[in-house]
């Protein structure tokens, strides 16, 4: 495990490092690579299944991007990450997207997320997209706006309605990162910075939620329901962490979704704002629902017994600390944002 963690980090290094289209390529097959075994670990029909997918799909991505890469050279002699013409940057673009699971090459991620356990599936919906991302923010003058806003669009449509009729918490998480990186997309093309501000605050969110899941092992709505006997602190915390990821003021996940409508407005696209508003609100009815599930399904009952027939819950420092930067960044936003 520490190899492939190594191997992990060392993959995402080369890709933030480099400078040449050949070396970023190298750095996402390395990442690839290592995440497969720990995907393998439990050796369950649904753990190989879920590799086998993440593997075919990464390697379409991957050739995607080394002959996007290929034919650029062929077109302007250089291999460097900012000198791109537009067709292989649109084609770079949509396999840049497709690694990060965004709408429509988004039908690996809930299948894949659900295959596999919490702590994979934290470092998929995370570290996993890091590259990628950069990637895309280092060439984000070159996008194709139309393009950006189309695939965000979509994906905040496809991650609000696809949560929707879900039960399984690990493919709920899946639908509210596409839901999350399309938000991120939509403004990519005006304002990168703030684009990776709200990639930041979403690994936070997505960090502390995940944290959380594994703190109180569930994995189901039907479980989440009964975990305040469990940690009854975590419990309430998880349901605001929920709500933070919906968006909700005065959480932390208010921020970056303020920040983007006004940056929307700020570029006269204010119908977009709007659209992107309305969509969003698909996303925010499946987390009020599970925190829904979380909070009234069950009475509160936390039992008067030292001795209980459960299993202790360990809640990690990890969680604690994640959980709470997840609830109480807003007020350094603006501060945040002057640096």
């Amino acid at each position: 495990m520490t190899i492939f963690l190594l191997s992990l980090a060392i993959g995402t290094t080369t890709t933030l490092l480099s400078y040449h289209w050949l070396l970023a390529w190298v750095g996402l097959e390395i990442n690839t690579l290592a995440i497969i075994p720990m995907m393998t670990k439990m050796p369950h029909p649904r753990a190989i299944e879920a590799a086998t997918k993440y593997f075919l799909t990464q390697a379409t991505v991957s050739a995607l991007v080394l002959f996007s890469a290929l034919i650029n050279a062929w077109q302007t002699g250089e291999w460097s990450i900012n000198s791109l013409t537009d067709l292989p940057m649109n084609a770079l673009a949509i396999a840049l997207m497709m690694k990060l699971g965004l709408a429509p090459m988004h039908f690996w991620m809930p299948e894949v997320l659900q295959g596999i356990s919490l702590p994979t599936g934290l470092i998929l919906s995370t570290w996993q997209k890091i590259a990628p991302m950069i990637l895309l923010l280092q060439t984000s003058h070159l996008i194709n706006l139309n393009l950006a806003i189309t695939l965000g669009l979509t994906s905040i449509l496809v991650g609000g309605w696809g949560g929707i009729g879900q039960t399984q918490l690990r493919k709920i998480m899946a639908f509210s990162s596409i839901g999350h990186l399309g938000w991120m997309v939509i403004v990519l093309k005006f304002d990168p910075q703030l684009s990776l501000f709200n990639f930041l605050i979403y690994i936070l969110m997505t960090t502390a939620m995940f944290m959380s899941l594994i703190s109180i092992s569930t994995t189901k709505m039907s479980e989440i329901s009964m975990s305040w006997t469990k940690a009854p602190a975590l419990t309430s915390t998880t349901l605001l962490v929920l709500l933070s990821l919906a968006g909700l003021p005065p959480l932390t996940g208010f921020a970056p979704k303020l920040l983007i409508i006004m940056e929307l407005i700020k570029q006269n696209a204010t119908l977009l704002a709007t659209m992107v508003m309305f969509t969003s609100l698909l996303a925010l009815f499946f987390y009020l629902r599970l925190t829904y599930v979380t909070s009234l399904t069950l009475s509160p009952n936390t039992s008067n017994s030292l001795l209980t027939w459960r299993a202790t819950t360990k809640v990690s420092l990890m969680a604690a600390i994640t959980n709470t930067l997840a609830l109480t960044l807003l007020p350094l936003t603006p501060t945040l944002i002057m640096m």
